[in-house]
C-alpha cells in the first residue's frame, strides 16, 4: 500500500511540475517515478514515518485548527506591534511534548514555530525550548492545547 501510494504521489507531483503531457514525457515521468520508488524500496526507505498517509484523515481536523490558531496569533502579534507602548515580555520556557513518534515531535515543534509570537529554539528528545513574545503566550503554551492536539493528530499508531 505504501509503495503504491508513494508512486502515485510522486508521479502526480512530477506531472504538476512538468507541465508537459505528451506520451514521451509522461512515459519518462512514469519510468522515472517507478525507478525512484524501486530504489527507495531496495534501500529500505519506504516506511510509515517517511510517507505518513495514515495521518491524512486526522489531518483534516488538525490543519484547519492550526490555521485558525495561526490567524488568531497573527492578529495578536499585530496588535502588539501597533501598540505604541510595545507591551512585549519576551520569555523562554521549557515545554515537554507527549508525542510518541518523530513525526509527532516534529509536528509539535513546527506547529509552535508556525504560530506567530512563538518559536521553537531547541529540541532535545521530547523537551522543547520555546521563545514567546509575551509571558501570556508562554503561559498559554504551557497549558498544553497544542501538545494535546498534536497527540490527538498523531493517534495511537
Amino acid at each position: 500500500m505504501l509503495i503504491v501510494s508513494l508512486s502515485l504521489v510522486l508521479f502526480g507531483f512530477w506531472l504538476v511540475l512538468s507541465g508537459h503531457y505528451t506520451v514521451l514525457t509522461v512515459t519518462a515521468g512514469l519510468v522515472s517515478t517507478l525507478a525512484v520508488v524501486a530504489l527507495a524500496q531496495r534501500m529500505g526507505m519506504i516506511d510509515r514515518e517517511g510517507h505518513p498517509i495514515h495521518l491524512i484523515p486526522r489531518g483534516l481536523t488538525y490543519y484547519p485548527w492550526l490555521a485558525k490558531e495561526i490567524v488568531f496569533s497573527a492578529f495578536g502579534v499585530s496588535k502588539l506591534i501597533l501598540d505604541p507602548k510595545m507591551p512585549i515580555s519576551p520569555t523562554l520556557v521549557q515545554v515537554h511534548g507527549n508525542q510518541r513518534t518523530a513525526t509527532g515531535t516534529a509536528t509539535f515543534a513546527n506547529s509552535i514555530t508556525l504560530t506567530p509570537g512563538t518559536i521553537t529554539a531547541r529540541l532535545r528528545g521530547h523537551e522543547l525550548l520555546v521563545h514567546a513574545i509575551t509571558r501570556e503566550d508562554a503561559e498559554e503554551l504551557m497549558k498544553g492545547a497544542i501538545n494535546a492536539r498534536v497527540v490527538e493528530f498523531e493517534g495511537t499508531e
